[in-house]
């Protein structure tokens, strides 16, 4: 009995030996660096949990004060890969790292969010959440987050992802824009007339055009249209860029990883 203890004694050691140690997993919402209050956590969390299982690919969110001495972008693929995050075979998901050591931001994508979400989505992103960041605002930061990854997601699910030069419309405010349209228009256009006004003093309005015409000055015999030639210039339509996509790059793990971020 003793002797089969210490078999399987054995046995479990060389086990834990040749298989790597992997974290407990965690929620999609890591907040060390407590950013946020408690029910806005449980709001954000919520949020990410139900884009998550539409999408069948994880978005996460993680804070903390120190990157221990890794790079962003090491720090956020390794967070992913040893946290049990990730959809499918090839753990689908996107991350976003906010580190308050230094201040740095970093969006790492895996598996179906690196086609989803390419270079150009991650810097379109970054430019309307660093805003929130650099505010102090984090809990919209992180919403905004959460709200386009979901677009994004949704548009690679229908076959054509946004890239380069196919990014979200804008949001247009038509009341907004309109209203500013026309007190523009309308304060150009006083101007306008009052300066010239002012240069028609010594004009008198007349009822008709006879005090500014000869008599007999004009006879017209003979009339007709004579087309002489035309002249067409042909210029090439610029094509447009075939730049786009995702650069990748593979973790400490062995994951390959899409990615980018800066400073807020």
């Amino acid at each position: 009995m003793k002797k089969l203890a210490m078999v399987l004694l054995a046995l479990a050691l060389c086990l834990a030996m040749t298989v790597p140690a992997l974290a407990a997993e965690l929620p999609r919402v890591v907040d060390r660096a407590d950013l946020l209050t408690d029910a806005q956590e449980e709001e954000l969390l919520e949020e990410l949990d139900q884009i998550s299982a539409r999408h069948w690919a994880d978005v996460v969110v993680v804070t903390v004060d120190t990157l221990e001495g890794k790079t962003p972008m090491a720090y956020a693929d390794d967070f992913y890969d040893y946290n049990g995050y990730g959809y499918g075979d090839d753990y689908s998901g996107v991350l976003l790292l906010v580190s308050m050591e230094d201040r740095d931001w970093w969006i790492s994508t895996t598996g179906f969010g690196i086609g989803a979400i390419t270079d150009a989505g991650i810097d379109y992103i970054g430019d309307r959440v660093v805003p929130y960041l650099s505010d102090g605002d984090y809990d919209q930061a992180f919403h905004t987050f959460a709200d386009l990854c979901d677009e994004f997601f949704r548009q690679a699910r229908s076959g054509r992802p946004y890239d380069t030069g196919h990014m979200p419309k804008e949001p247009f405010g038509v009341v907004t824009n309109l209203l500013i349209a026309l007190v523009v228009g309308l304060v150009v256009a006083m101007i306008a007339t009052g300066i010239m006004r002012g240069q028609l003093r010594s004009v008198r309005g007349q009822s008709g055009a006879g005090d500014y015409v000869r008599p007999d000055s004009l006879q017209i015999t003979n009339r007709r249209d004579l087309f002489l030639y035309r002249q067409v210039r042909r210029r090439p339509r610029p094509k447009e860029s075939s730049g786009g996509g995702s650069r990748t790059h593979s973790s400490s793990s062995g994951r390959s990883h899409g990615g980018g971020g800066g400073k807020f």
